[in-house]
C-alpha cells in the first residue's frame, strides 16, 4: 500500500504535540480545546443523538 504523505504529516504532528505533553491525554485535550476556543472560529456543539429502545422480538 502507498503511503500518503498528508497521512503522514499530519501523524508526525500529532506525535510531536503528543511528545510535547508528555503523552498525557487529559493535557492534550486541555490544550486543544484551549486552541478551539481561541481560533476565532464558531464551534458547534449538537445535541446528543436519540437511539429508539430495542424490542424484544
Amino acid at each position: 500500500m502507498k503511503k500518503d504523505q498528508i497521512v503522514e504529516e499530519v501523524r508526525k504532528v500529532r506525535e510531536a504535540h503528543a511528545k510535547q505533553y508528555n503523552y498525557d491525554l487529559k493535557s492534550i485535550c486541555e490544550d486543544l480545546k484551549e486552541k478551539e476556543k481561541n481560533c476565532g472560529h464558531s464551534v458547534v456543539s449538537l445535541p446528543p443523538k436519540r437511539y429508539l429502545k430495542a424490542t424484544g422480538s
